[in-house]
């Protein structure tokens, strides 16, 4: 059932650092929501960042900005996740998902314990791992627990495909699907430039180097580690895409995005947070959008998913034996 719109939106912001600072940024300057409270551990960081946001308010629609605490959660719209633990050398991928899970948990229950009732919308890393634990923790409605998934990738694929044939990446339209990490794949048998299939365009278009439109791909999948290697980590794009969701939701938009979804048999998948294409509204996800996909691409899809339903299996099993 459709959540009834209110006079107000709010939201609350799990986790300021790079992330979760651009996010609200981008909130405040694209005047998306009414209500922005921020909790950190780091209290001291949230009050001056509410403050320094404030002082944009000015320029922009009004809004009420703050550090807040976990029973300011209670009448949340969204509730955005960007805290976690970072990666360090020599730690396997086992290790930051089990970290990260139990940072998970000890922000879920003081949340659910609010009366928090609105939509979750998470973006820390590994993104899919840490939705499907978001919506075991909190136990909410699936279609209220949304991951930002492949989101970013997508419209990373959009812009790269764009610069190479030089037309407005607004024309160009394709996702990016999967896991939100090495097993991620492009769905080129749907990929298209005004209507017309890339490979028609190619056709068409002889001057295209169809070896470099092959290798968008690999740039697109391997760019937060060449942004990494260049200035530290990936804020601005994802904070940018937060934020657009996070606007879908709260103006009912029904807009489709590749989000983290929970999967009932589309795309042969089972319990298993994905990105796929899905409708998103004020009652979070209204639809799962199955494409049929090419044999080669289902297979890509069947093995992400694998992936990530072996790494979920370990990540509970060790978090259930402590």
């Amino acid at each position: 059932m459709e959540k009834t719109i209110k006079s107000s939106n709010k939201v609350i912001l799990i986790g300021d650092g790079a992330v979760g600072s651009s996010y609200a940024y981008a909130l405040v300057l694209q005047g998306i929501a009414e209500e922005l409270g921020i909790i950190d551990i780091a209290r001291e960081k949230t009050e001056g960042d509410a403050l320094d946001l404030s002082h944009a308010l000015a320029f922009n629609s009004p809004k009420k900005i703050y550090a807040a605490s976990y029973e300011d959660c209670h009448d949340a719209d969204v509730i955005c996740i960007t805290a976690g633990a970072a990666q360090k050398p020599g730690e396997t991928r086992i290790d930051l998902v089990h970290k990260n899970l139990k940072i998970l948990k000890g922000i879920i229950d003081p949340i659910m314990a609010s009366g928090f009732d609105g939509i979750f919308l998470v973006a820390s890393n590994p993104v899919d791992i840490l939705t499907y634990a978001t919506w075991k923790f909190s136990g909410l409605p699936k279609h209220r627990v949304i991951g930002s998934g492949t989101a970013l990738d997508s419209a990373r694929f959009r812009q790269a495909i764009a610069e190479l044939i030089d037309v407005d990446a607004r024309n160009v339209h394709g996702y990016i699907l999967g896991e939100h990490g090495d097993t991620e794949f492009p769905v080129w048998s749907h990929a298209n430039v005004g209507g017309l299939q890339i490979y028609e365009w190619v056709r068409q278009n002889p001057n295209t180097d169809e070896e470099k439109l092959v290798e968008v791909f690999f740039q697109v999948r391997d760019a937060a580690y060449e942004i990494i290697a260049k200035k530290g980590a990936t804020y601005y794009g994802i904070g940018a895409t937060l934020a657009r969701i996070t606007k879908a939701i709260l103006n009912n938009e029904r807009a489709i995005f590749p989000l983290s979804v929970y999967l009932e048999g589309q795309y042969g998948q089972d319990d298993v947070y994905i990105g796929a294409p899905a409708v998103i509204g004020r009652d979070g996800i209204r639809q799962i959008i199955e494409i049929p996909l090419a044999d080669s691409e289902q297979e890509k899809m069947d093995l992400s998913a694998s992936a990530l339903k072996q790494v979920i299996h370990d990540a509970f099993e060790r978090l259930e034996n402590e």
